[in-house]
């Protein structure tokens, strides 16, 4: 009979599978596995077989590694390899810009639905409301056709180098610099209102029939040949006449106002600082254009210095300056009763006192601390009458469009009476620096109100015949904290210059915005600079008459 031996059972009580490995088996790798794993190919050279995503993880072994005892790795060869074309393999031609063609296919898809749900929407509305929807459609792609074209004009025209306002020497030398981002961050809180120290000057009544002014009855604006008075700071007899008992610090609100709103400015100025003995005089040049009101001086885009063009800065400058004179006296009633201060005009002559333009001065005296006595001399427009009867100081000034297609292509004779709030934001952003000055000198002053008026051009190329389109009041203190301006940040720059002054030796100075940095400099010029050898030291006025306007009109 046939001899049957059974095999050797080796039982695992830990598991499942042999507890010891047997003895022909003892020297090779042992690769786990489940009893679910499913076995596939014993190899598969190409790697295409199990491409559907469906089944990636059909082979894969529960234990993962996926066969890494059985990897081959040749250690001579791996470290000896380099790679040495690192070039990128270029995609074929189907496969290039794929992300964008997607992107832009998406936009298209975007675009096609919006037009459908137009379309879907025009197909319910009335005829006014699809006419209405037309004319905004054709609104929309007129200012997608200017959007695109100041881009281009941005990118062609490049800005030019603005000048100095004066001409710097040689010999001039720089005793301190101050950068714009360190002056932003000074304060001097808790300054007092001041205290008035003398009143002079008539003023005449707000004419309230121009509140009603809008776009749909504008009123032309009138030529009116009245005398302004800019007489600068030593040139004026009361200041020289206090400053023999009074304060160490004289000013007037214009040269103030330009000093702490300094870091708002563009354009450059210049100021000059006489120190004698321990008082300072804060002065302009007789030559400079320092009361001409800047244009567009913020705007991303601001007006170029071109050759013969009535936009150039220094034109609209001229035409802004004769603008404001004339709204500032007719919206007034003249010829009729004149609200006058104790003391009369002290920069009238005899033969010009009808013909001098309606204006209050008030000379009040501001503790800046640390012994500084400030004096300044401010301004009041006209006066008007209140709800309650009682009367109130107002400063008029005026905004005007010169050019709609250069003010964000904002035109307003179509949005300033439905959008004042728009035209406003505007004039902000272009003009911020002027409007900031204007809300310093009302503050200043202690005036109730500050009245703007809205004025422009009958034709775009037409400087000299201008329409009132409008007119909008504020209380001082409330539009300085709609344009974001701090009167502690003003002081702050106030105090600092002024302490940088005391400490220099006697003499003559001249603080000067740089055209091109966001800096002010004070350079240390000789006594005589800016003297002429015709003054007459009998002539202390320096009036401003309507050469001006003439020369804008022109």
């Amino acid at each position: 009979m046939a001899h049957f031996e059974p095999p050797m059972i080796q039982e695992n009580e830990m598991g499942w599978g042999p507890s010891n490995v047997p003895e022909k088996f003892k020297d090779m790798p042992y690769q786990p596995f489940a009893k679910g794993d499913r076995l596939g190919k014993v190899s598969d050279w190409t790697g295409a077989t199990y491409q559907d995503k469906r089944h990636l993880g059909k082979y894969a072994s529960a234990f993962g590694g996926g066969g890494s005892q059985y990897a081959y790795y040749h250690e001579e060869d791996e470290s000896s390899f380099q790679l040495v074309d690192t070039q990128k393999v270029q995609k074929p031609v189907y496969q290039r810009n794929r992300r964008m063609f997607q992107q832009n296919k998406q936009r298209r898809e975007r675009e096609r639905k919006q037009q459908q749900q137009q379309a879907n929407n025009m197909q319910v509305l009335s005829k006014t409301q699809k006419s209405r929807e037309r004319d905004r459609q054709r609104l929309l792609r007129k200012w997608q056709k200017q959007f695109g074209r100041q881009q281009e004009n941005r990118q062609k025209t490049p800005l030019k180098h603005r000048d100095a306002s004066v001409q710097v020497r040689e010999t001039w030398d720089v005793v301190e610099e101050l950068d714009f981002p360190r002056m932003s961050k000074l304060t001097l809180p808790d300054i007092s209102e001041g205290e008035d120290l003398l009143k002079c000057g008539s003023m005449e009544y707000y004419d309230k029939s121009y509140d009603r002014v809008s776009t749909k009855n504008e009123r032309p604006l009138k030529r009116i040949n009245r005398i302004f008075h800019k007489v600068t700071t030593t040139d004026d007899p009361i200041i020289r006449q206090l400053a023999k008992s009074k304060g160490n610090v004289f000013a007037t609100d214009a040269i103030l106002a330009t000093l702490m709103c300094c870091t708002r400015s563009t354009y450059s100025w210049d100021i000059i600082v006489q120190r004698v003995g321990k008082k300072l005089f804060f002065d302009k040049r007789d030559d400079s254009e320092f009361d001409l009101l800047t244009v567009s001086e913020t705007a991303i885009e601001p007006p170029q210095d071109e050759v013969g063009s009535i936009n150039s800065p220094r034109n609209l400058a001229l035409e802004a300056t004769f603008i404001n004179h004339n709204f500032s006296q007719q919206v007034l009633k003249m010829g009729e009763e004149k609200y006058s201060f104790d003391q009369p005009n002290p920069f009238i002559q005899e033969d010009e006192e009808s013909q001098v333009a309606s204006v209050g001065y008030r000379y009040k005296k501001f503790s800046l601390g640390n012994d500084i006595e400030l004096i300044v001399r401010c301004e009041h427009d006209a006066v008007m009458y209140g709800v309650s009867g009682e009367k109130q100081f107002v400063n008029i000034k005026t905004l005007n469009e010169w050019d709609p297609r250069c003010s964000g292509g904002v035109d307003w004779r179509s949005r300033l009476d439905n959008q004042r709030g728009a035209v406003l934001a505007t004039e902000l952003k272009n003009n911020s620096c002027k409007l900031a000055k204007w809300t310093v000198c009302s503050l200043l002053a202690g005036s109730d109100h500050l009245k703007f008026g809205y004025v422009s051009r009958n034709h775009l190329k037409d400087t000299a015949n201008h329409v009132i389109l409008g007119t909008q009041q504020f209380k001082p203190t409330e539009f300085a904290n709609q344009i974001n301006l701090n009167m502690d940040n003003g002081w702050g720059i106030l105090r600092c210059i002024i302490d940088i002054c005391l400490k220099l030796k006697e003499g003559k100075y001249l603080i000067m915005k740089d055209p091109n940095k966001p800096m002010v400099r004070i350079y240390d010029i000789p006594d005589n600079t800016f003297e002429t050898d015709e003054e007459d030291e009998s002539s202390e006025e320096d009036t401003t008459d309507d050469s001006e306007d003439d020369e804008a009109e022109k």
